[in-house]
């Protein structure tokens, strides 16, 4: 399985990985996936990066036709090099600032980075770990007191998120260590979990920035 970033075109996905859609929706203070519409499957798909398609989330050529500029502009620092560390006093947190807005960060008694704090009680520690290992830019993760991740065990897949409550369409979240390659060749660290810009916006290409929400990106699916 790999994602290929084109230069100024779209991600080439190889290995038939699973491709879903998903709705955020709240739940109390926190918030869930809903079931999106079902989208086929393929052993190899091209996914829309200008944001301008008519058959979303895939590509049509749409690129093409507005001399889209993809050129990729985030760092490729390793993520222990970018992120700061918060500490509480069971569990720390590692936090790159790479968001996508997705919101998964908030839990029922509070964020991920308060949860830390008070992870003295185990209910808040466990909340933490969940609103860490939610967050599907993999900008949280969160590490116990002798350094050992406590990530999740995701299997390979890309979901296309739609956020209704923030009236637009959402980026594309993969999980899995899928693997991601440069327009020049180059691999990005294979994570877990990172998102993917899909509306042509972020000043942070090719990840995620939530400019999809400033936007109002809405690829007809919202």
């Amino acid at each position: 399985m790999k994602i290929k970033i084109v230069k100024d075109g779209p991600y080439l996905v190889t290995g038939g990985v699973p491709l879903t859609e998903k709705i955020i929706v709240p739940d109390g203070n926190a918030y869930k996936y809903e079931e999106g519409r079902e989208l086929p499957q393929a052993e190899e798909y091209a996914l829309c990066r200008c944001g301008k398609s008519k058959n979303p989330p895939f590509c049509d050529g749409a690129h093409l036709e507005e001399h889209f500029d993809g050129t990729e502009t985030a760092s490729r620092d390793k993520y222990e090099d970018r992120a700061e560390i918060y500490k509480g006093p069971t569990i720390d947190m590692m936090d790159d600032r790479r968001c996508a807005l997705a919101r998964f960060c908030h839990q029922r008694d509070g964020d991920a980075w308060q949860l830390v704090h008070y992870s003295s009680s185990g209910k808040h520690r466990d909340q933490a770990i969940q609103a860490a290992s939610e967050c599907p830019s993999g900008r949280l993760t969160v590490r116990d007191k002798f350094g050992n991740l406590m990530e999740p065990e995701l299997s390979p897949a890309i979901i296309v998120s739609q956020d209704p409550e923030r009236r637009a369409s959402g980026g594309l979240f993969i999980q899995g260590g899928i693997p991601l390659e440069a327009a020049d060749g180059e691999l990005y660290e294979v994570q877990n979990r990172m998102a993917l810009c899909r509306c042509g916006t972020s000043k942070n290409r090719p990840f995620c920035d939530a400019c999809h929400i400033r936007t109002g990106f809405d690829d007809g699916h919202l």
